[in-house]
């Protein structure tokens, strides 16, 4: 048997899980959990890096008590973000960014006057997010300059690797959120940061996922009294993770959801797909396992939900997830649509009152009551669901006869059915922690214990129960008499 610790950090929390592989099963234990979030400074809102290394430690700690013998460390976190290390003294040169920071609010124009966006996507297969690292580059090279000096970044998930002993590595998967790579060669694309003025110096060298990346650092095995255990390189974006853990059939078309805070569509391809078509329509070619592309579009998934949560939280007390899921059961299906990725829901702030000036500016009246506003999050989620997957059966020229979701978003079983109503074939929920499985089995891959990307999917198959969804055609009519209203307010 086998033992690995996973490390998955997302945009709200992060989890230290340590997964045990025996006989071809897999099995879970987590041992530290934390919140995540960002830290406004100055008027920027940043990662506190300090505390997400410290956060690393006590999970490794822990996890040492409960297996002494683990044989690997993996990091995966959310993409784009980074951070600036000086070259002589190692040290960070700043906290990171976090990519709501309002800073990259007119970074694309600046990019753009340098590569117009339709060379940038022929160039890295990116949809256009002002959140992309490019862009928040532009915007930090124009503030701090100074930073970019004797100095190399590192993405998120390898600069928390570093603080253990990791290299200075990147991963290739998280590198590829950036808008830097050549999706071809997979390496940045220098001639394009020539173009933005960005030293090349600042670029790291580009590694494959499932190859090891450095050893435990000897003070702290010192102090947790252990062996120098391995870091390695899993597929450290955390959709990367997640898709690898989609339990799909060894053949035919299937697509996917990895459903948390983003909600990230797509389909597995061998090659990417760029075209003017796919960047018409928002997807994108982001790194996978196995020299697969990951051809997506980012849905703004639960971050709908967790700000109202917040928000009303703040006002008028503790509220749960299960509880907005009653409120949305008691209101009028359709009544209020939103546009999901709508610009004015990306930076935290007050999404209720968000969602309801949405509604009044785009004709639909006020909304009177919370139970609308949780319930116009659920019906625009499905439709917008079921809108990107018709687009990208268009794009790839292929049916899909089921919807395969994973994450933390498949606990919310309203929202499963809810898609499978309006998509009208059915939802194959689970695993929950798509993303630490995907995690550990990269590690399991690179320790030599699991051959490849679809021994690691049956391990998966083997080890982890998922729930169906199949659609009600009531429901499924009523979405029928909405989508044309919905295409007209998600343009």
């Amino acid at each position: 048997m086998s033992s690995f610790l996973a490390f998955d950090l997302g945009a709200s929390s992060g989890r230290a899980i340590i997964g045990s592989l025996e006989s071809g099963k897999l099995t879970l234990t987590e041992v530290h959990r934390f919140a995540n979030g960002p830290t406004e400074q100055g008027g920027s809102i940043y990662w506190d890096y300090p505390q997400l290394v410290e956060e690393l430690k006590t999970g490794l700690a822990k996890a040492l008590k409960v297996d002494p013998a683990i044989a690997g460390i993996g990091i995966d976190t959310w993409g784009v973000d980074y951070v600036f290390f000086d070259n002589t003294t190692g040290e960070p040169r700043r906290w990171p960014y976090h990519y709501r920071d309002v800073r990259t609010g007119n970074a694309e124009s600046d990019v753009w006057s340098k590569v117009p966006r339709e060379e940038l996507y022929s160039r890295t297969g990116i949809q256009c997010m002002v959140i992309n690292t490019v862009y928040q580059l532009a915007a930090h090279f124009r503030e701090h300059p100074e930073d970019f000096e004797n100095s190399h970044f590192l993405m998120m998930p390898d600069a928390l690797a570093r603080a253990l002993g990791g290299d200075d590595t990147s991963e290739y998967t998280d590198c590829s959120t950036s808008n830097l790579l050549n999706p071809v060669s997979r390496q940045w694309d220098l001639e394009l940061a020539d173009k933005l003025g960005l030293p090349r110096e600042i670029f790291p060298k580009i590694v494959p996922p499932c190859s090891c990346g450095g050893t435990l650092r000897p003070e702290l095995c010192k102090e947790l009294g252990c062996g120098p255990i391995p870091i390695f390189k899993i597929g450290s974006h955390d959709t990367a993770s997640a898709v690898a853990a989609v339990p799909a059939p060894l053949s035919g078309n299937w697509a996917y959801i990895s459903a948390g805070t983003w909600a990230l569509l797509g389909a597995e391809l061998d090659r990417p797909l760029v075209n003017e078509a796919a960047s018409q329509n928002s997807f994108t070619n982001e790194g996978g396992l196995n020299g697969k592309i990951r051809f997506l579009t980012n849905i703004m998934g639960s971050w709908l939900f967790q700000e109202t949560r917040r928000v009303w939280s703040e006002q008028k007390g503790k509220i749960s997830f299960a509880e907005m899921e009653k409120l949305a059961l008691n209101a009028e299906p359709c009544r209020f649509l939103i546009n999901p990725n709508d610009s004015s829901f990306v930076t935290p702030g007050d999404m209720p009152q968000r969602i309801s000036d949405f509604c009044e500016s785009s004709g639909q009246g006020k909304i009177s009551d919370d139970s609308a506003v949780v319930r116009a999050i659920y019906d625009s989620l499905a439709l917008y669901f079921r809108c990107k997957l018709e687009t990208l059966e268009e794009l790839l020229g292929v049916k899909y006869a089921c919807l395969n979701v994973v994450g933390g978003g498949t606990k919310d079983g309203l929202l499963m059915q809810l898609a499978s109503d309006a998509l009208n074939i059915p939802v194959v929920a689970g695993p929950v922690e798509a993303t630490a499985i995907g995690n550990l089995l990269a590690q399991a891959i690179t320790h030599g214990d699991l051959a490849d990307l679809a021994a690691a999917r049956q391990v998966v198959k083997d080890s982890f129960e998922v729930k169906t969804y199949q659609p009600n055609p009531a429901m499924h009519a009523l979405y029928n008499g909405e989508i044309d209203r919905f295409r007209a307010l998600a343009k």
